[in-house]
């Protein structure tokens, strides 16, 4: 089967999905990020340090890895729109119980039921533009589906830290719980029934050829080191600047503003250069960029307001616009009849990284009596050392599956390829 879309639409109709499925995107990287600046926050709520933070961080993560990995049974045997519904509903009841969570045992508990839900919604997103949009726009279809995250950061994150300032951190759980009811309704409406793969083996088997496929066990690889560095990074990233920079916790609204700006303009422009240039040429010189400023912004001394923005904004840019020509490779790469369970177990494998990273910093980062954060610097090199591994391991990829990277006018898709075997027979894409 070939990797092309497999349930074209028209040019409207797919504009209509792509941006339904970035609001669905918006809400789950919001709730994802609120709890990043509220850091400071929830610590003096609940009473509980850095480390502590960091597993309440860390559980949403895993929560999603463990869901995920079980959702890959069956959402190749499921009608996407279906699936999609149930999960975002259950995301928003969710989000709902984090909200009225009374203390910090009761948030994790809706962190591990919001991860559940939100992480296998966002990997049913992914596969629907694999389903959806051909090979030769697949890059920008990412690139406008992860224009969620910059939306985020410019609207999300300042309007959820001002009600947060107003109301008490309670208030950014409230205000997305309210927003999953008209994107539900949304969904409902716009997105495409696309009826289950026909596959005629039993879960077990089907599970077996997903995890057992060599191009999928490099894409599952270059998942995990993706997420990781940044997953070391963004949970002490507000908590860095408040207590290392000297930033007040009402001036925070403003890098993420910056950062989330400099990014809208950017993330549609890294999703074209994916279609236009080879992806691996495109996710390398964006590592080479997020290395030079993740170690600039792990050992950033106390400055200005401005500098501290700039610094945030390259942070995100960087960060952000690897995951278009990585995620786009991985569409590629996947025969549509094993996309969903896939990219289900790619989500269950990034949550795992992100988690584990998660995990990692916490146990790198403490705090000495003047409230500094002591270690950060030491994640800063813990994530160069993975962007130069994401690199390595996209190449390997690559090399699996040359069409994965090729650009649009180059466009090669697989004639034939079977579980445990890499595609390599293809013919030109019309």
């Amino acid at each position: 089967m070939s990797s092309t879309a497999s349930h074209p639409q028209t040019t409207g109709k797919e504009l209509a999905i792509l941006l339904t499925l970035a609001a669905v995107q918006f809400t789950h990287i919001l709730d994802f990020m609120i709890m990043m600046p509220l850091g400071p926050q929830l610590m003096r709520a609940f009473e509980i340090g850095p480390g502590q933070f960091g597993r309440l961080v860390s559980t949403y993560g895993i929560a999603a890895a463990v869901m995920g990995f079980g959702a890959g049974f069956f959402l190749d045997r499921l009608d996407r729109k279906s699936v999609l519904l149930a999960l975002y509903s259950g995301f928003g009841v969710a989000t709902l119980a984090c909200a009225l969570a009374p203390n910090h045992h009761m948030l994790m508990l809706g962190r591990l039921a919001a991860g559940a839900f939100g992480g296998v919604a966002s990997s049913v997103v992914v596969a629907m533009v694999g389903d959806v949009v051909p090979p030769a726009r697949r890059g920008r279809a990412m690139g406008l589906v992860m224009s969620a995250f910059p939306i985020a950061s410019v609207l999300g994150v300042p309007l959820g830290l001002w009600l947060a300032g107003i109301f008490e951190w309670h208030a950014p759980f409230f205000l997305l719980a309210g927003l999953s009811i008209p994107i539900l309704a949304l969904a409902a409406w716009a997105l495409p029934r696309i009826p289950a793969h026909h596959v005629p083996v039993h879960p077990w088997k089907q599970m077996t050829a997903i995890l057992s496929h060599p191009v999928h066990q490099r894409g599952f690889l270059l998942s995990a080191v993706l997420v990781f560095g940044g997953g070391c990074i963004i949970p002490y990233l507000a908590a860095s600047m408040v207590a290392n920079v000297g930033l007040t916790e009402h001036q925070l609204p403003l890098i993420y503003l910056a950062g989330g700006l400099a990014t809208l303009v950017t993330t549609p422009i890294i999703g074209r250069l994916s279609d236009q240039y080879d992806k691996l040429h495109v996710l390398g010189w964006l590592s080479v960029g997020a290395s030079l400023v993740v170690l600039a912004l792990t050992n950033l001394p106390p400055v200005s307001v401005g500098v501290s923005m700039a610094i945030t904004a390259l942070f995100m840019v960087t960060m952000s616009g690897r995951f278009a020509p990585a995620t786009a490779m991985m569409a590629n790469a996947v025969e549509g009849r094993y996309r969903g369970g896939f990219m289900s177990v790619n989500s269950a494998v990034q949550q795992a990284g992100s988690g584990l990273a998660n995990l990692t910093a916490s146990a790198l980062v403490t705090s000495d009596a003047a409230g500094r954060l002591i270690g950060f610097p030491k994640v800063g090199v813990v994530a160069i050392i993975c962007f130069v591994i994401t690199v390595y391991l996209a190449a390997r990829l690559r090399a699996a599956a040359p069409h994965a990277a090729r650009p649009a006018r180059l466009q090669l898709v697989p004639t034939v390829a079977t579980a445990g075997e890499p595609p390599d027979r293809f013919v030109q894409e019309p």
